[in-house]
């Protein structure tokens, strides 16, 4: 399960330092959604590692976000890029 952890992790500093160098605005908008991704991912191994149900639940209201947000975040850069 830590080998699970540690690479979801690297993920995310790797998703961290797109957003920070990204040159493009998409690439900073994929990497948001890697955050929500990633970690909903790392919450369901840490509910299964450590038995608690709950954090099924966070992991799940977390992805939801990362949904909203993406679309949300997409929306913004349609009308930036038309204004």
């Amino acid at each position: 399960m830590a080998l699970y952890l540690g690479l979801l992790l690297l993920t995310i500093v790797i998703g961290l330092g797109r957003v920070l160098l990204g040159p493009a605005r998409v690439d900073r908008l994929l990497a948001v959604q890697l955050f929500g991704t990633s970690g909903t991912a790392v919450l369901l191994v840490l509910a299964q590692w450590q038995a608690e149900p709950a954090l099924r639940d966070v992991a799940l209201v977390l992805g939801l976000l990362a949904a909203v947000a993406s679309v949300a975040l997409v929306q913004l850069l349609r009308r930036g890029r038309h204004d």
